[in-house]
This record gives structure tokens, C-alpha cells and sequence, in this order.
């Protein structure tokens, strides 16, 4: 009952959100998704019953809890998936565009944390918050809030309470950031002519939805006899194997002695996308695989997206951690700020003629998901003539050279080691990331200048 009415009150946030973005002008015009605005209506909503104590059937922990389980939902989903063949762009500028926009990425992953520490430990001792918290941040802004749910959940094993409200709190403001800056900067690049490929962005677009005559494609074909197995069903079905699978793959790991097997068995999405991965090459290897619906897992994996969105919002109690609200906002404005000069310094300078879908879609990246990446990116590629939103998907591989990263973090949370080596290790990275950058030749000089052509 606690989880469908979290999932029944969603639901009514995303239906009042798709009308707002409709009928507001200011709404439509910084198009703002749905799911934010959602979002924003459902933190509002859940912390004011709260406050009155109004039973509205759900909790905040619920909301945690869908995000937690809807993210390894999400990873099984977009590991089903295949990729589709890219055409028309040059293979070796899309491996380079992955490539640079993945090791910045990573820069980011060590810096951030870096700056959040260092600011909670000037602004959170008056109100008991340990500078560990800031450490939180990157998990929020870099990978949005399924991982900043996990990652605190892990660290709330180790100990810290309140991680996963912080983590998802850090998260929610995060994708407020990606819209706030990325949509006035994508504007400012098709207003001075940077943008090549932008087209008109037309009322369907600005509106948000699709009247009777603009519904012009299907959504996806059947694999399935619909008198046997709904496709839809055996989709999810198949999800739900792989998600039992996955469980199992978790109490192998949580084998591994130490931090490292606590970690790597609390980490769900990444078992999730294993166990998806066993999933399709059995699949291929019985000759079952044509039973998987591309478009439809696409869309399934799109469904997840935007209830994470809304339930990481949700999630949030101000009342839990109202002491701390000035850190954490603090250190949000920050990490905006200098995402966005990161971001559109090493962007421009990549070295092809899509730097800047490239600069977009990585600030996107950087402040909530790869979705909120390519959101950006439509807005002034939106027939993808460009090779970026596939360079976004494949830089997933180069972000695995974060691992260091998040070794060092968990081995913090668990007491293995102090602060100032943890710092010390995050700094060494920050400068081999970018001496990655100048040694590839990614670090080049500027393609497009901000003053337009």
C-alpha cells in the first residue's frame, strides 16, 4: 500500500507537471521537463503534509527506497538495449568526442568532491555535519539520483546517517542546475549562430505533448501473441529475472572480505547491469534474442527516468535535515559554477565541428544525468545530425576510469583511511585526468567562441 501510493502521488506530480509545462509561458519557453517540475511540486507537497501531519499514505523512505530499486531497474533496462549503428559521422571524431568528453567527466568526479569537503568543513561545524558529507556531492551532480541513493546508502552502512537524504538532496538540485544554465546557454548558441544544425523549435516541442494529427509514428512492434504474453509483460518480465539474478550476483560479492565486498554487493545497479549483460548473451546465444523489442526497452528505460526524477525529488525531507540546508546549498551553487566554467572551457576544445552539442551535452551530464545531457543536445541538434548523443552513450566506457575515485571514497566512509589521504589521492587524480586530456590531444584550442560568428 506505502509503495502505490508513493507511486499514485508521483503519478499525479508528473500529470500536473506535463499541464503546467502546457499552459505556463515561462515553463514552456526554458523547456523545463515535466518530470522537474514534478519534482519540484512533490518535495513541496510531501514536506508541507509532513509539516501539518496530513497521512497521505507514503513516506520519504519510500520515495528512497523506489529510487534505490528504480535505478537497478534502469541499468538492467539500458543493458538489454542495443545500440544502434552509428551513420554518417566519422568513426575516429566519435571515439575522440567519447573519449574527451568521458575523461573530463571523470576530472569533474575527483574535483567536486574535493570542493564539497572542503566547503562543509568550513560551513558545517557550527551545525554538526562532517565535511565527509561534501563527498557526496559527485554522486549527485555526476550521476544523478539513483547512484547518489546507492553511494549514501552505502555510506549510511558505514555508518553515516542521513548519507542517502543528503546524497539525493545534492541530486535534486542538481538537475535543477542542468536546466537553469544549459537551456539559457543553448539558446545563447543558436541566437549567435554556434549551433549548425538547429531547426525550429516548434509548439509540439514547447508544449510538450503531441496533438491527434502530429502522432504520425508507432511506438514499437510486437515479439510476442498478445493471446499468450503481453510484449510489455515479457519485457518486464525478463527485468525481473534479471533483477533476482542480480540479487544473487550481490551475495557473491558481499563474499569479497573488507569494504570492498560491502561496496560491491551494495552496489544494485551495477549487479543489475551484469546480470542483464548474462541475460542478452544467453539470449543470443539460444537465438531468443529477436523477443527483445529495442524501442520498447527504450522506452521502458525513459519510463524509469522520469519517476526517478520525481521520486529523488520526493525523497527529500527538509525537515530531517533542515540544520543543514546552508552547506548543502552552498556547496551546490558552487559545484554549478564550476561545472559550467569546466564544462565550457575543455568543450570548445575538443577539436571537432559539434563542440558545442559536445559543451551541452557534457554540462548536462554533469549536473544530472546522460539523459540530461542529451536533453540539452536536442534543443539545438534535434534531428541528432551530430554524432553526440552517441559520443554521450559510449563515454559511459571512459567514465570506468573513475574506479579510483570511488574506491577512495568508499575506503573513507568505511574508516580504512583519513581525510587528508583521501584528499591527497583525489587531488593526484584531478592531475593525472588531466594530463590524460593534454596527452590525447583533447586540451586544444578553441573551435567556436561564445561571441558567435
Amino acid at each position: 500500500m506505502h509503495f502505490m501510493m508513493a507511486f499514485g502521488w508521483a503519478s499525479i506530480m508528473l500529470c500536473l507537471g506535463m499541464l503546467l509545462r502546457a499552459k505556463v509561458p515561462f515553463l514552456r519557453n526554458m523547456l523545463v521537463p515535466a518530470s522537474v517540475i514534478a519534482g519540484i511540486l512533490g518535495i513541496v507537497f510531501i514536506n508541507v503534509t509532513g509539516v501539518f501531519g496530513v497521512d497521505v499514505g507514503t513516506n520519504v523512505g519510500m520515495f528512497t527506497d523506489i529510487v534505490n530499486n528504480l535505478f537497478t531497474v534502469s541499468f538492467i533496462s539500458i543493458s538489454l538495449t542495443s545500440t544502434p549503428k552509428e551513420e554518417g559521422n566519422s568513426a575516429k571524431n566519435t571515439l575522440k568526442g567519447a573519449w574527451g568528453l568521458g575523461v573530463v567527466w571523470c576530472f569533474l568526479y575527483a574535483l567536486t568532491p574535493l570542493v564539497g569537503a572542503s566547503i562543509v568543513a568550513l560551513l558545517g561545524k557550527g551545525v554538526g555535519m562532517d565535511s565527509i558529507y561534501g563527498m557526496l556531492i559527485q554522486f549527485a551532480f555526476c550521476q544523478g539520483p539513483g547512484q547518489s541513493a546507492s553511494y549514501g546508502a552505502l555510506f549510511e552502512q558505514f555508518g553515516w546517517e542521513n548519507a542517502s537524504m543528503v546524497a539525493i538532496a545534492f541530486s535534486a538540485v542538481g538537475f535543477v542546475a542542468a536546466f537553469l544554465v544549459g537551456i539559457p546557454m543553448a539558446k545563447a548558441g543558436v541566437k549567435r549562430s554556434i549551433a549548425k544544425h538547429c531547426g525550429k523549435i516548434d509548439d509540439a516541442i514547447l508544449k510538450g505533448y503531441l496533438k491527434k494529427e502530429e502522432q504520425t509514428e508507432v511506438m514499437v512492434k510486437d515479439t510476442t501473441c498478445n493471446s499468450n504474453i503481453e510484449t510489455l509483460a515479457f519485457h518486464f518480465a525478463i527485468i525481473g529475472l534479471c533483477y533476482v539474478l542480480a540479487a544473487g550476483i550481490a551475495n557473491l560479492l558481499s563474499m569479497i572480505p573488507g569494504f570492498l565486498g560491502t561496496s560491491m554487493s551494495g552496489m544494485m545497479f551495477m549487479n543489475g547491469m551484469y546480470a542483464a549483460y548474462i541475460m542478452k548473451f544467453l539470449l543470443k546465444k539460444l537465438k531468443l534474442d529477436f523477443l527483445l523489442e529495442n524501442t520498447l526497452q527504450s522506452k521502458i528505460t525513459g519510463w524509469t527516468a522520469d519517476y526517478l526524477v520525481v521520486c529523488a525529488f520526493m525523497a527529500v525531507s527538509v525537515g530531517i535535515i533542515k540544520d543543514w540546508i546552508v552547506p548543502i546549498l552552498v556547496v551546490c551553487i558552487v559545484t554549478t559554477v564550476i561545472t559550467a566554467i569546466v564544462c565550457f572551457y575543455f568543450g570548445q576544445r575538443f577539436g571537432g565541428s559539434n563542440d558545442f552539442e559536445r559543451t551541452l551535452g557534457l554540462y548536462g551530464t554533469c549536473t544530472g544525468t546522460v539523459p540530461s545531457g542529451i536533453a540539452l543536445v536536442r534543443i539545438v541538434d534535434p534531428n541528432f545530425q551530430t554524432s553526440t548523443a552517441v559520443e554521450l552513450g559510449a563515454c559511459n566506457l571512459v567514465m570506468m576510469l573513475s574506479t579510483p575515485i570511488y574506491i577512495i571514497l568508499l575506503a573513507l566512509a568505511a574508516g580504512s583511511i583519513g581525510m587528508p589521504i583521501a584528499l591527497g589521492g583525489l587531488a593526484v587524480c584531478c592531475v593525472v585526468y588531466l594530463i590524460i586530456l593534454k596527452v590525447s590531444k583533447i586540451w586544444g584550442k578553441p573551435t567556436f567562441s561564445w561571441k558567435g560568428n
